[in-house]
């Protein structure tokens, strides 16, 4: 069973930046797609942010295209997500998520694992 953690969440005007980090325990991180989602209050959990794990290939929602970063420390078993430039429409709680084999994936359905979440809110 794989478990993800996240942290680093927090309060931040609009503008500046977060890093969120997602550790996982559990069978080894070897060949899990990671992904990064959010949801905000009254809204659908979307899809935010993934990266595979041979090649590290990124892939991104328009909307944080050119803001945010996704990155992975496969010795740590921990995946990262820089967010600069942040706006208040970022505001949500955001999770990571996990599942095994290649490629990416932008549905909620297609990850396995979950983290519980942490809270990002950007004030204006």
């Amino acid at each position: 069973q794989v478990q993800l953690v996240e942290s680093g969440g927090g309060l931040v005007q609009a503008g500046g930046s977060l890093r969120l980090s997602c550790a996982a325990s559990g069978p080894t991180f070897n060949n899990f797609v990671m992904g990064w989602f959010r949801q905000a209050p009254g809204k659908e959990r979307e899809f935010v942010a993934a990266i595979t794990f041979v090649l590290r290939s990124t892939y991104y929602a328009d909307s944080v295209k050119g803001r945010f970063t996704i990155s992975r420390d496969n010795a740590k078993n921990t995946v990262y997500l820089q967010m600069n430039s942040l706006k208040p429409e970022d505001t949500a709680v955001y999770y990571c998520a996990a599942r095994r084999g290649g490629g990416y994936y932008v549905a909620t359905h297609d990850y396995d694992y979950w983290g519980q979440g942490t809270q990002v809110t950007v004030s204006s």
